[in-house]
């Protein structure tokens, strides 16, 4: 946790992530990485010399085999409200739509609902548990799939919504989250959707890993280089 925090404050501070008094909710999906930014968040809390409050929020999709009790406790145990909002987006994708590539529609439906169930609660900053190889993987999606060099900013105002999300792990690896869930028996959910690692975004996943065995320091170039690109809402920090 000691190297997750370092890396999550590091970012909070280069993309002035946090300003006093702001109320905060990460989106909690039930995966590791959401579960860990909501531990590493909390610990933020307690050192943090700009004050915040501080929720979680998981959007139910509507599969009826995830319980998310576990989380519940778990928010009891860190002193941390938490909110589900039940949703028909399972039903709405995969049912009525019946879509042959459901995450497009999935992601955009969980986003306004997130939204809506945020602003109810008077949060106006949202926590998502992208990290750095996540950075790295939707660039080459973007490139692939779209033809253009993109990638998610680390800071986005959601301006209809009036919401504004922010990203405080994307200096942190996917493999330091997975050692710090597993080392301490977070209670992960297991996502019921059929999509689940199956999907373009495993394949970019495993595109970038493959480049990186071939080429050992590519991911790190990589990530310098989308700071340097000029792709929105990124800067290049020595």
């Amino acid at each position: 946790m000691k190297k997750i925090l370092s890396r999550l404050r590091r970012a909070v501070e280069d993309y002035n992530m946090i300003e006093e008094g702001d109320r905060i909710a990460v989106g909690v999906s039930g995966g590791k990485d959401s579960l860990v930014a909501l531990i590493a968040m909390k610990n933020l809390q307690r050192f943090y010399p700009k004050k915040f409050h501080l929720e979680a929020v998981t959007i139910d999709l509507g599969f009826s085999d995830m319980d998310y009790t576990p989380i519940e406790e778990l928010c009891r145990e860190l002193d941390i409200p938490y909110h589900i909002e039940r949703t028909d987006i399972k039903q709405i994708v995969f049912d009525i739509r019946k879509e042959e590539n459901p995450c497009s529609l999935c992601a955009k439906l969980r986003r306004g609902a997130m939204c809506a169930a945020v602003r109810a609660r008077n949060i106006d900053k949202v926590v998502y548990g992208h990290h750095f190889d996540d950075v790295l993987n939707t660039y080459f999606l973007s490139l692939i799939y779209e033809g253009r060099m993109n990638t998610f900013s680390p800071v986005t105002y959601l301006e209809r919504m009036e919401v504004t999300v922010i990203r405080p792990f994307i200096y942190t690896e996917e493999s330091d989250i997975r050692k710090y869930a597993e080392s301490n028996n977070l209670p992960v959910v297991k996502n019921s959707c059929p999509a689940d690692k199956n999907t373009k975004r495993q394949y970019g996943h495993d595109l970038v890993w493959k480049l990186e065995k071939e080429n050992h320091g590519f991911r790190n170039r990589l990530f310098t280089a989308i700071q340097k690109s000029g792709i929105s809402g990124w800067k290049y920090i020595e």
